[in-house]
């Protein structure tokens, strides 16, 4: 007999979302979260820079599609859209930009978005080599634009990526904040869900009529399971399968990598803010579209900190030096755009720093497909065994990756293949 209908393993939005449809169905379920905490690659710190700082997923994307606004807006939170009060603060040289530079920044990311969308991808081709054949990356502001869509957004090199992919999971606006943080709804959405903390799973056995989760926790026992662990995490061998997987579906995980974005929150030191008002953008403009760089939102929702980003390459190999080695590199962006000025107006002590790259159970951000490899998220959201064996989280979603939105539906989803096995055991 089995223990529970279904096991979860992961209490990530995917996990949260499965463990919740399941309960609706009337099944019975089981989280198994390796943390001492629910909510996965999204965090809220909430005491540090006293105010709540996201540390991972920050945003509602997509909104209007997003599974997540109206369950916020439920709970009493109000996702709000910076986008209008956006005031865009961007230096070229030491010198922030005027008017007229702005508008020919502005023209250059219409322009990468148009002439992208004009063109099919081809067969195995990169983002950046469709770029490329668009006639795009000579411009003065191209590299810019390049280092934005690529490590900022997407946490990898274009290079890296599939074009078909990057267009097919292009989020639409608006993108909405919480207040209260994202990690912090993820939280509220788990409460009275019966989540094991601290449980790590290492084996799954999926051959038989019953699947079986084992780990120091002891063996469990269920119809149906799913994992909703992070492609790298999987693609690490964490996770032994007995039987292995099939080779399309090993295959799905090692062709959807975890990019970075690491995540910097520094407090102001007094009442200096820069001269900008909340949620101002600060960016600059780059050579290359993998030089090492920070961009920041000012002052969110009126509280004394910048949220700051270092994506792609730079945020792996600062991250590998230490939390230290990226406050350091924050400060001297935010000098060069600044000057003496952000020295004296930003704290050095007592920023908070992400570092899921090093996370055992994360090993990065969030997904993007290799280039050729578009179809590897339906590959992995595929059902194995009847239904048995899921896969779940936002690497599955083919329109919503990288999102806690596509996380949400991925897992609803798969409770829905489940409940097929559940149903013929």
């Amino acid at each position: 007999m089995p223990d529970v209908d279904i096991l979860v393993v992961g209490a990530g939005a995917a996990g949260i979302a499965a463990a919740r449809a399941a309960q609706t169905a009337g099944l019975s379920c089981r989280v198994l979260e390796a943390r001492n905490r629910p909510g996965g690659r999204a965090y809220t710190d909430s005491t540090t820079l006293g105010a709540p700082f996201d540390l991972g997923a920050t945003w509602l994307h997509a909104a209007h599609r997003n599974p997540l606004r109206p369950l916020a807006e439920a709970m009493g939170m109000a996702p709000f859209d910076h986008g209008p009060v956006r005031v865009s603060a961007c230096f070229d040289g030491g010198r922030r930009i005027g008017e007229a530079e702005m508008a020919s920044y502005d023209a250059a990311w219409e322009g990468f978005h148009t002439r992208l969308a004009a063109l099919t991808p081809l067969p195995g081709e990169s983002a950046g080599a469709l770029a490329a054949r668009a006639g795009f990356g000579q411009g003065y502001w191209d590299a810019t634009v390049a280092h934005w869509e690529g490590p900022v957004i997407c946490a990898a090199p274009l290079a890296e990526m599939d074009a078909r992919d990057y267009l097919d999971t292009l989020l639409e606006p608006p993108d909405l904040l919480l207040a209260e943080g994202a990690g912090a709804l993820l939280v509220r959405l788990a409460r009275d869900l019966p989540i094991t903390y601290g449980a790590v799973v290492e084996r799954v056995e999926w051959g038989g009529p019953l699947v079986v989760a084992e780990g120091a926790f002891g063996r469990l026992r269920a119809r149906a399971i799913i994992v909703t662990v992070p492609t790298s995490v999987l693609a690490s061998g964490a996770i032994r399968f007995d039987p292995a997987l099939p080779p399309e579906t090993e295959e799905a995980i090692h062709d959807l990598p975890l990019g970075l974005l690491t995540k910097i929150g520094l407090r102001a030191a007094g009442e200096d803010r820069l001269g900008l008002p909340p949620f101002s953008g600060i960016e600059r403009r780059v050579e290359r579209e993998d030089e090492a760089a920070m961009t920041a939102i000012a002052w969110p929702f009126g509280h004394d900190h910048l949220m700051g980003f270092i994506g792609g390459p730079a945020a792996w190999s600062l991250g590998a030096e230490g939390p230290e080695a990226v406050v350091a590199f924050a400060l001297e962006e935010l000098s060069r755009n600044f000057g003496a000025r952000a020295a004296a107006a930003i704290r050095r002590r007592g920023a908070l720093v992400s570092d899921w790259g090093r996370d055992p159970y994360s090993l990065g951000a969030y997904s993007h497909a290799r280039p050729g490899r578009s179809a590897a998220r339906g590959i992995l959201a595929r059902p194995l065994a009847g239904g048995r064996l899921c896969f779940a989280g936002e690497a599955c979603h083919v329109t919503l990756a990288a999102t806690l939105g596509g996380a949400w539906e991925s897992g609803t989803l798969a409770v829905g293949h489940a409940l097929l096995a559940s149903a013929g055991g």
